[in-house]
């Protein structure tokens, strides 16, 4: 079914779009001239069943995500959004679910360098009224 077709989205503030998101390739390194609002749209429309959103511009900076990107994802499709990209403390995981309405978040280096557990991000997002699978 869809639920299983995941569709991954690197996007850019460009301003070279009409959403100023463009979606980039080769690992956020080359642009596309595709506004990636409505690429989200068009992969909903197409049967995707989720988005993967990553933001190059947050990608591994530890600043927290791209919630003026996410959001607009969020708010242009009736699929599950990931946030992906510049998580770097436990309040951006709740920052991101309470300001764009994603339904998931990921974060790699911070578990791969043991900066955090997937129990403290669960500990912390109960403790801000946030669902969690237990």
């Amino acid at each position: 079914g869809s639920q299983c077709v995941v569709v991954a989205i690197d996007g850019r503030h460009t301003g070279n779009t009409p959403s100023g998101f463009e979606v980039y390739v080769a690992g956020g390194r080359t642009p596309t001239g595709i506004d990636a609002v409505a690429w989200a749209k068009e992969v909903c429309a197409r049967g995707a069943g989720e988005i993967l959103l990553t933001s190059m511009d947050k990608d591994g900076t530890k600043s927290g995500f791209d919630l003026e990107l996410t959001r607009a994802v969020v708010n242009a499709t009736d699929i599950p959004v990931i946030a992906s990209g510049g998580c770097g403390a436990l309040a951006h995981f709740s920052e991101v679910f309470e300001q764009t309405g994603c339904d998931a978040a990921l974060a790699a280096s911070l578990f791969h360098y043991g900066e955090l557990t997937v129990g403290q991000v669960k500990a912390h997002l109960q403790s801000k009224n946030i669902p969690v699978r237990l």
